[in-house]
């Protein structure tokens, strides 16, 4: 049973991963054509950084959110759940 939930933990981790490699490579390619378009266009004024920093704060967030559950994962829990039982004792 166990070796199921760790399947079902590990396969929702890389789930969200790809995800979040799917949406940084989109947001790297759509934000070059934004840029080619701008330079194209004139470059009096340089308007494709606003989609890219108002993009780039969404493409940050969503980064620590996947990557920091490496830090507060599974191993993490458990540790937090074993220290404070053994405080209430």
């Amino acid at each position: 049973m166990e070796k199921d939930e760790k399947y079902i933990r590990a396969k929702k981790r890389v789930k969200n991963l790809r995800a979040f490699y799917i949406h940084l490579i989109v947001y790297i390619l759509v934000n070059a054509m934004l840029f080619v378009i701008n330079l194209i266009s004139g470059a009096d004024n340089w308007w494709f950084l606003y989609p890219l920093v108002g993009w780039g704060i969404g493409v940050i967030v969503h980064g620590v959110s996947t990557l920091a559950f490496g830090i507060f994962g599974e191993e993490w829990e458990e540790r937090k759940i074993k220290e404070y039982m053994e405080k209430d004792r």
